[in-house]
């Protein structure tokens, strides 16, 4: 199964060749165009980083008690 961060490890090339890409054959040049593929690409790296971040919800402390019983 395709996970979230799959999907932005294979969009981060994509951005950045795709835009790139697209963006020369408009007509913008590529000393313009690599800057602005670029940048999507650091768009979602960071929203992997600090929006939806890679944080495991398992890693939390446990106590070495057993919980409580409400019988």
């Amino acid at each position: 199964m395709t996970g979230y961060y799959d999907i932005v490890l294979g969009l981060i090339p994509v951005a950045l060749l795709g835009i790139t890409a697209a963006l020369t054959v408009v007509g913008i040049s590529l000393t313009a165009a690599v800057p602005i593929g670029s940048l999507v690409a650091m768009g979602i790296i960071g929203h992997a980083m600090f929006v939806n971040t890679p944080a495991n919800t398992a890693d939390e402390t446990r106590s070495a008690r057993p919980p409580i019983n409400a019988d």
